[in-house]
């Protein structure tokens, strides 16, 4: 006893260490550990990513390619004076976004979905939960779901007339036959019908004519008829243009839908009305322009017949003037500024069309025009020095020619336009039409799997680590050491001792069926250990307990019995466990035996309860009855006198005691045996469980002598706990069972 209290001491003597760092070599056998969970995680969550990835209807994708020309208004059949005149942007920027934004609008998709009717849909009813899987998986009919698609089974509308109040609700179509069905309508009458064949109902209020059926009897379609406006929504949805590479010009197109051949439709649909409003847009623009020159030819002419009926008259009143050299040059240079002048009046009122006064055009003409008017103030003030009929000549004159410029530009300009108008192209050109591939674009099954099995992979490390943070259980000697107490052996796992309180019937001893297995080695060990600890000691009695139940408290106690009797000690075994004590099932006798309860109750005498042992040397009492009072019974004096008996006859005094946090009965017992020793399950027994013991048995004026970690797995305890096989659910509720 003197050396398992020097031995207590200089552990109580060493300092404990925590350690707050995270030890990344522990996170790393933690996972290693649980890799049988990761891979569970890994592969339930593949299955569930190829689930997902299979029960999802197969999308296509058809790709063009459009090209923008350079020429933005439809006048590039013009001279380039002519088209500096109407203010052509020939040589100008990409307008690459406003021409997406304008193929994306509603007027063109809205062309587009009325020149196909796309307004009419057909939804297969498809199965619950399962989807497309049997369709995508190829797998074949059993015939049991008749209602519910099973392949590809299409129905093509060719026409379809709904009230306006049914726009965008389903109506169920049931196939009846090779080429006849029958459609539930929403006010829950049936109409027949056959393929090729219109039907109509309530009173050409609803009209529907199938042009393909493909599916066996029974199926079930969903069928309807969308607004414009919704319908041109799920087309935006699918569909997408963008310029690649930026500032190129070439737009790039595509759109997604489940059939391929559909998406090729309504790609090229959408190009083409693009396309025609294109040509609409440049045509209208020189239609504009032609509109307006058309209504300043007449004053043209007027003001060129007044002006010659001006300049006739004077030469006749003046008996036919000469205008001399100087002012022929004057009025040459007067009349090309007021020409130039005019062609500008004439481009100004087209570009308050198209622009405002802000813009960098509009400013331009009116500096130009500023310029204009200045050099023609310096020619007029030229005039001045002339005589009287030399400037009456000039002036009229100059009216003349000027009204005659104007209108040969105009009627120049209006035959021109007229060309334009029935020459316009547009400026969008089709390079490539529209194409789908036969490889889907979605669901993109293998991406899917694989984040799936990421994802399985970062739930599964998860749970282990989470597991392993929730467990604080004792990893290592070194913690049990770190309260003070000494370990006097580590006991190994072994499985086959596993749960034993759950087994039913006898129970085996393992010292007894596995003598050369490690775990015995290890009882060997702590038998050694104890011997030589209580040499000095003055009772050769020791009690054995724990925090909890289910730590292998009693395992330990009947093998230590065995090989400490095997060993040639005389051993004496009580199980002092009076509420759920069952070391009577390792010596095959029944529960209501005879033993320690009816001793302490004086029932009857120690050698009535005292049985043999199933090797040599080795005596056992059990718990006998179980009593109402145990702890009672323990304080009697009767107990500490049966151990003083038994100290004398016996080498060796093992008490089976119950749990110390479940009961007071071990701090009872630990005042009368020599020892008391503190079971400690390995990944499950905390260590403030043991410290709570501890405490207990401070409080009562005694103390723990030791501890055994029982139930040790090398290969967790290296990982730092990476892995448990067992779960533990302390219960400090000690009842007898019934």
């Amino acid at each position: 006893m003197k050396q398992i209290s020097e031995i207590t001491q200089r552990h109580a003597a060493q300092p404990e260490v925590e350690d707050d760092e995270i030890d990344l070599m522990a996170l790393a056998g933690a996972l290693l550990g649980g890799w049988k969970w990761i891979a569970l995680a890994f592969a339930l969550a593949v299955i569930l990513g190829a689930f997902v990835a299979l029960r999802k209807p197969v999308v296509y994708e058809a790709n063009g390619l459009l090209q923008l020309e350079q020429s933005q208004n439809g006048l590039s059949a013009l001279p380039e004076s002519m088209q500096t005149l109407l203010g052509s942007d020939v040589g100008g920027k990409s307008q690459a976004e406003t021409q997406i934004a304008i193929m994306s609008s509603r007027l063109v998709l809205g062309d587009a979905a009325n020149k196909l009717d796309l307004q009419n849909f057909v939804i297969p009813r498809r199965l619950p939960l399962i989807g497309m899987l049997p369709a995508n998986l190829h797998l074949p009919d059993p015939g049991l779901f008749t209602q519910y698609q099973w392949n590809a089974e299409t129905v093509q509308i060719g026409k379809l007339k709904v009230p306006a109040q049914w726009q965008g609700e389903p109506m169920t179509l049931t196939v009846t036959g090779a080429d006849s069905y029958r459609v539930t309508l929403l006010d829950g009458t049936e109409v027949s019908g056959t393929v090729g064949h219109e039907v109509t109902a309530r009173d050409g209020d609803f009209a529907l004519a199938l042009s393909e059926m493909d599916a066996p009897v029974g199926r079930e379609f969903y069928i309807g008829r969308r607004s414009l406006n919704a319908t041109i929504q799920a087309m935006r949805e699918n569909f997408s243009v963008s310029e690649s590479p930026r500032g190129s010009n070439i737009l790039h197109t595509a759109y997604q839908d489940t059939d391929r051949q559909r998406a090729e439709k309504i790609l090229n649909a959408i190009a083409a009305s693009f396309v025609d409003q294109n040509i609409e847009r440049n045509s209208a623009s020189a239609e504009n322009s032609l509109e307006f020159i058309q209504k300043q030819l007449p004053e043209a002419r007027k003001n060129v017949s007044e002006a010659e009926q001006a300049l006739n008259a004077y030469r006749q009143k003046q008996k036919s003037v000469d205008v001399k050299y100087e002012t022929q040059a004057l009025l040459e240079r007067v009349t090309k500024i007021e020409g130039e002048l005019s062609a500008l009046d004439l481009k100004e009122a087209e570009l308050k069309n198209q622009y405002t006064v802000n813009h960098p055009a509009y400013q331009a003409l009116l500096q130009n025009r500023k310029e204009l008017q200045a050099q023609l103030e310096q020619a007029k003030k030229a005039t001045q020095g002339l005589p009287e009929t030399q400037k009456d000549i000039f002036n009229l004159q100059r009216n003349l020619e000027v009204a005659q410029q104007v209108y040969t530009q105009l009627l120049n300009r209006s035959q021109e336009l007229q060309v334009v108008r029935a020459s316009t192209v547009g400026s969008v050109r089709v390079i490539d039409k529209a194409y789908a591939s036969i490889i889907p674009v979605a669901p993109r099954k293998s991406r899917i799997v694989a984040l799936a099995g990421i994802l399985g992979l970062i739930i599964g490390a998860a749970y282990v680590l989470i597991r392993r943070a929730l467990r604080h259980g004792i990893k290592g000697a070194e913690e049990i050491e770190a309260l003070g107490l000494p370990v006097f052996a580590t006991v190994p796992f072994a499985k086959e001792a596993s749960d034993l309180r759950h087994r039913k019937g006898d129970l085996p001893i393992f010292a007894l069926e596995h003598s050369d297995a490690v775990t015995t080695e290890a009882l060997r060990s702590l038998r050694t250990s104890l011997h030589f600890g209580l040499l000095d000691a003055q009772t050769n009695s020791i009690q054995v307990t724990s925090a909890a139940p289910g730590v292998g408290k009693t395992f330990l106690s009947i093998n230590l019995a065995v090989v400490a009797a095997q060993a040639g000690q005389r051993v004496c075994l009580i199980d002092a466990d009076m509420r759920k004590g069952y070391l009577a099932r390792f010596l095959h006798l029944p529960k209501t035996v005879d033993g320690l309860s009816d001793y302490l109750g004086h029932e009857k005498a120690l050698e009535e309860v005292m049985r043999d042992g199933p090797v040599e040397g080795l005596k056992v009492i059990t718990s006998g009855r179980y009593p109402p009072n145990p702890s009672e019974l323990l304080m009697r004096a009767e107990f500490g006198t049966m151990l003083r008996q038994l100290d004398s006859e016996f080498d060796l005094i093992i008490v089976d005691a119950p749990p110390a946090l479940a009961v007071t009965d071990p701090v009872v017992i630990g005042r009368s045996v020599g020892a008391s020793i503190v079971i400690a399950r390995h990944l499950e027994t905390m260590q403030g469980a043991v410290r709570a013991v501890q405490a207990s048995f401070e409080a009562a004026g005694t103390s723990i002598t030791g501890a055994v970690l029982n139930g040790f797995k090398a290969e967790a305890a290296e990982r730092y706990g990476g892995h448990y096989q067992y779960h533990y659910n302390y219960r400090y509720s000690y009842k007898s069972d019934d």
